[in-house]
């Protein structure tokens, strides 16, 4: 089992079964919004899931029933990167700094993308901005069916820029409704999300929908991990490439990658009919 010392302000990580850690977003009388901090810890908390050899699935929830997370914490922004507060700076070098900070944060969000292990998202009640930011990051996405989403940032007068706008159109396929739900910031529910295969799956409510998150990570988690480490890897690598690429990419991956004992042990349990057991990795 992992180690327990994952202490990181805002965030609860447990590892509720085998295998599986569980990272919880812990702001709910906030709605989980997010301020700066949380930027970074959830960034070194899915770097350090990402190496942790005990780890071989993430579920990613948020705290409490009202929210998954609301977004940014806009009035802990207007104090801070979106202050309007006048500081002698001329603009060319203000925009580096706000574009320093802005490739920071996109850094963080695709820490939760670069994980070596799948992440499963649980979204449930108001999942806004951020929300959509996070879960595109992750590699399967279920909601509840009181799910309420929105692409919120022209709400607020910006353009999404921590990932949404770039990582949606490939998850949905579909220019018209990203571009539609994008400049209207409009809400929609989770039907529309399933509808559309921005979630694989709806479920009654939040108890529900966390408990069959928890259950397929743990049947991921029961394969073998060079197996879904090269799965996830290529399918990531391949979305953004030719078929041609993405074919030659796995010829070499698994060049190196066939040659482990997990290959034998996964056939042999088909075979002899019995649940394998493989080694960390």
């Amino acid at each position: 089992m992992a180690t327990d010392d994952y202490n990181y302000e805002f965030f609860n990580v447990t590892f509720p079964v085998e295998w599986v850690a569980h990272v919880e977003i812990n702001r709910p009388e906030k709605m989980n919004a997010f301020k700066e901090v949380m930027w970074l810890n959830i960034s070194s908390i899915f770097k350090r899931l990402s190496h942790d050899p005990a780890v071989r699935a993430v579920i990613l929830t948020g705290a409490g029933d009202r929210a998954f997370t609301a977004g940014l914490d806009v009035q802990a922004a207007s104090e801070g990167i979106l202050s309007d507060k006048p500081d002698g700076v001329d603009g060319a070098r203000k925009a580096n700094g706000i574009r320093r900070h802005i490739v920071e944060f996109q850094d963080c969000i695709t820490n939760i993308e670069k994980c070596e292990k799948p992440v499963i998202a649980v979204l449930h009640g108001i999942s806004f901005g951020l929300a959509l930011d996070m879960s595109l990051a992750c590699d399967i996405r279920l909601s509840t069916s009181d799910t309420r989403f929105s692409v919120k940032e022209v709400d607020i007068g910006l353009a999404a820029d921590i990932g949404t706008l770039s990582r949606l159109p490939r998850a949905v396929g579909n220019q018209s409704w990203v571009k539609e739900v994008a400049l209207s910031a409009r809400i929609f529910g989770s039907e529309e999300a399933l509808r559309v295969g921005l979630v694989s799956g709806v479920y009654k409510d939040k108890k529900e929908a966390v408990a069959e998150g928890l259950k397929l990570a743990s049947l991921i988690a029961s394969k073998s991990p060079v197996a879904v480490l090269g799965t996830k890897e290529i399918l990531n690598y391949s979305r953004d490439k030719t078929i041609a690429d993405g074919l030659n990419y796995t010829a070499i991956w698994n060049a190196a990658m066939l040659q482990t004992q997990d290959v034998k042990d996964a056939m042999l349990s088909g075979l002899q009919r019995r649940t394998p057991k493989f080694a960390k990795l």
